[in-house]
């Protein structure tokens, strides 16, 4: 079994391919995880889709075969060339794919070096996929060891003061079209899920109020209620009037179509700054004299300031990343390793039971003596084994363990006398 992940992020793709990978929907979530589990290679997979990245993660039993399955299937349904997708995928193997894992849940890997919603959203999408039936165990495994990592990294470094996040920096950017003062000033917040919310706090925080627009005109005032009295909602269906009228625009929807288009803009005198923080992006607007548009591609010069003033804390971040890479490798030779020694040991027990009521139905023990003879044979068996046994645990430690553990199971043929094969272990008991 390897892991896997195949990878398109901010750093090899810019947003007008990204936004074409997008799964952020159910149904193009649903249908990219039944293709890839369409391959006998693959034996669980999850995808995250997040505004600055589409990861495919994976187990699988052989890796060149499964991520150019993995390659085919998001060229199929994204409808972009596979050598296209081939050249700009980052391709992480077995240890580097974990790794990657480690680094991304402990937002090392983010745009915004970081950024504290990564979490969250790989939480969700292991859950989608598990609710799914497209991973369980063996991911599960992975993904419990990448939020403890996370944990340890935001407990020992201070990656995450003042954490920040795309809606963050947008705020920022905002401010710094007003010389860094925009208090009075109204925002139009197109949106009301996570990425909105996040923005329309930020910019609360600098001293503007916002108007929130939404689809569904009751989770729109949830939102405007939770952010205070000062502020306002409307629904969508008036978005031309609120984008000709006001500055400030924030635009984080979830619509696989952009939903601020040209032919809805109306001449004004006075400078608008459009702020599309949504992938696939939400304006398709053309820009002018006095309307700038910034997408999540146009942030990096913040990004970059961010990434100077964390880069000491990210180096310290990244040891404790490779540390427990290679704890989660050892961890799961151990697994490896245990039904061996447990096989091994009950064939001692078997044998030694079945010789011993030989021993007693041919008459060379009295069944008095049964008790007494099964400790003795118990404690040889014991004594021989124990070398084996050290022997074996200390293979956790021995990175080419796997063909050894697999010729000693074999001599022994240890799945005759084990109902436990490598790391099948139920869900529920991890």
């Amino acid at each position: 079994m390897h892991y896997t992940s195949v990878s398109f992020t901010h750093k090899n793709t810019d947003i007008s391919v990204r936004e074409r990978l997008s799964f952020s929907n159910i149904e193009r979530k649903t249908e990219i995880l039944r293709l890839l589990n369409s391959s006998q290679n693959i034996n669980e997979c999850m995808v995250l889709n997040t505004c600055n990245r589409v990861e495919i993660i994976a187990s699988v039993k052989e890796i060149e075969g499964a991520s150019k399955h993995m390659i085919s299937c998001i060229s199929l349904l994204c409808g972009i060339d596979y050598e296209e997708l081939y050249t700009r995928a980052d391709i992480y193997e077995d240890n580097g794919a974990i790794h990657h894992l480690f680094a991304v849940a402990s937002s090392l890997d983010s745009l915004v070096i970081g950024e504290t919603q990564i979490a969250g959203q790989l939480k969700e999408a292991f859950k989608f996929a598990y609710a799914n039936g497209n991973c369980g165990m063996k991911l599960g495994r992975a993904i419990e060891a990448a939020f403890k990592c996370a944990a340890e990294v935001r407990n020992k470094t201070e990656i995450s003061k003042n954490p920040v996040s795309v809606s963050s920096v947008a705020a920022q950017k905002a401010k710094e079209m007003f010389d860094g003062n925009i208090n009075g000033m109204v925002a139009v917040i197109v949106g009301a899920g996570e990425m909105a919310e996040l923005a329309a706090k930020h910019i609360i925080s600098s001293g503007a109020r916002v108007i929130i627009l939404g689809r569904n005109i009751a989770k729109a005032k949830v939102l405007s209620m939770s952010l205070g009295d000062n502020n306002e909602y409307d629904s969508i269906e008036n978005l031309k009037d609120y984008i000709n009228k006001y500055q400030l625009i924030f635009s984080a929807t979830a619509s696989p179509y952009p939903v601020i288009l040209d032919s809805m803009i109306e001449k004004r005198e006075f400078d608008r700054y459009f702020f599309d923080i949504a992938v696939p992006r939400d304006i398709a607007v053309t820009p002018s004299e006095n309307i700038k548009i910034y997408t999540v591609d146009d942030l990096k010069e913040i990004v970059s300031r961010n990434l100077a003033l964390r880069e000491e804390q990210a180096q310290i971040a990244y040891t404790i990343v490779g540390r427990n890479t290679t704890h989660f490798f050892r961890h799961l030779r151990e697994l490896a390793i245990t039904p061996a020694i447990k096989g091994i040991r009950e064939q001692a027990k078997e044998c030694a039971q079945k010789e011993l009521e030989k021993a007693i139905k041919k008459g060379y023990l009295k069944h008095s003596d049964h008790d007494e003879a099964y400790k003795l044979i118990h404690q040889v068996f014991k004594a021989f084994l124990h070398a084996p046994t050290m022997k074996l645990k200390s293979l956790a430690d021995d990175s080419n363990s796997e063909n050894i553990i697999k010729f000693t199971k074999n001599v022994f043929d240890i799945k005759n006398h084990t109902h436990i094969e490598d790391g099948e272990f139920e869900w529920e008991s991890e």
